[in-house]
């Protein structure tokens, strides 16, 4: 298992860091060397933060915790996206508002809205309004929509955020750390792994490094809610097909 896990992260470039003029001192610990003026990961340091990362994931679903993956840079979005849908656990790959966490209550009510904007859609309802006020409601349908679509099944705080790149997703970091939220995140030589408390040191400019990682993650997950013999959304995904007509789904 080790070998197959090593072989994918030197094919993945998993270790390859930043170069070493962008060093944070504190990645000391888990940098092998430097070549070409490129600091180059440990991998023994990120096997061993990717075991203990997939062995706290796998507890936290097990005991039925929401995890929320948060990825806002370019190249983390389309991985985080569907690795997280396919483990069934809320995502963030978009603008992070201000107050995600910190003021929940508040993110709760705009999806909501988002809710009612999209029966005013489905039911054709929205034909109703000016052209004008028609056009107002789809950008406010489309904003709401492609900020929080990914966390419309949080219905509480999560137990813990997995993310990519503490470091551009500092306003997330904060607030997890206000509440005590635990983070578990792929950290580059550039990052501060004091900020995190489960960090696995990769590559996380890399579609290849980024995937890589999330997917072990998300196998964690799905691991860790298979034993869940309560899992609500388990049970519907094994329930066999039902001969009555499948309900229209939302018009987006």
């Amino acid at each position: 298992m080790a070998e197959i896990v090593v072989k994918e992260i030197l094919e993945a470039g998993v270790h390859y860091g930043h170069r070493s003029s962008r060093w944070n001192p504190k990645m000391r610990p888990y940098i092998y060397g430097r070549r070409n003026q490129i600091h180059i990961i440990d991998i023994k340091e990120t096997i061993r933060g990717l075991i203990r990362a997939k062995k706290y994931l796998l507890k936290v679903a097990a005991q039925g915790g929401l995890i929320l993956f948060v990825g806002t840079k370019r190249q983390a979005g389309a991985a985080i996206e569907e690795l997280a849908q396919d483990c069934k656990m809320p995502y963030c790959t978009e603008r992070w508002l201000g107050g995600t966490l910190t003021n929940f209550r508040t993110i709760r009510t705009r999806l909501k809205r988002l809710e009612e904007l999209e029966n005013l859609r489905a039911n054709g309802e929205i034909k109703n309004y000016s052209k004008k006020m028609q056009s107002t409601l789809n950008r406010e349908y489309s904003k709401i929509y492609r900020n929080l679509n990914g966390m419309r099944e949080m219905n509480r705080l999560p137990e813990c955020l997995v993310i990519v790149d503490p470091t551009k997703e500092k306003n997330a970091v904060h607030e997890a750390r206000l509440l005590g939220v635990k983070i578990v995140a792929l950290i580059d030589t550039d990052s501060d792994p004091d900020m995190v408390d489960l960090p696995i040191p990769g590559n996380d400019d890399s579609l290849r490094s980024i995937r890589l990682v999330i997917q072990h993650l998300s196998d964690a997950i799905k691991q860790g809610r298979s034993m869940r013999p309560d899992d609500p959304k388990k049970k519907s995904d094994d329930a066999p097909a039902s001969n009555e007509p499948k309900a229209v789904p939302s018009i987006r």
